[in-house]
């Protein structure tokens, strides 16, 4: 369990900055080369490269030689994990609010306030 916490940080720690969000995008689209990635962003080559570290790291990409060229892809299993782990705060919190509207329901359809009980409390 503790291991599973630790990918799920990696990911989520990944994914809260918006330079690798796109490059996960842009990798998505069709595998780049890290020469590819940098000429992208305002940054350096080294800075892009460390970006691109964080994501594999968190196995949101994959990176492989061509020769002398590395190329990047996105890997939409990892993606499709950290959408699942937020699917399941989604439910419930869903369940919550569900379970909330119901007792809300209650209390505004119960007995006290329904006009027929109200003229027999009279």
């Amino acid at each position: 369990m503790v291991e599973h916490e630790a990918d799920t940080d990696r990911v989520f720690h990944a994914l809260a900055d918006a330079t690798r969000r796109d490059i996960v995008r842009r990798t998505l689209i069709a595998e780049q080369s890290v020469t590819q990635l940098a000429a992208a962003y305002a940054m350096s080559f080294a800075a892009v490269s460390k970006h691109i570290a964080v994501l594999a790291e968190a196995r949101l990409i994959t990176k492989r030689a061509e020769g002398r060229v590395r190329l990047v892809r996105a890997d939409p299993s990892a993606l499709a994990r950290a959408q699942e782990l937020l699917r399941s705060y989604e439910n419930l919190w869903r369940g919550r609010i569900d379970r909330l509207d119901a007792v809300l329901a209650e209390d505004a359809g119960g007995p006290a306030s329904t006009p027929t009980a109200r003229a027999n409390d009279n």
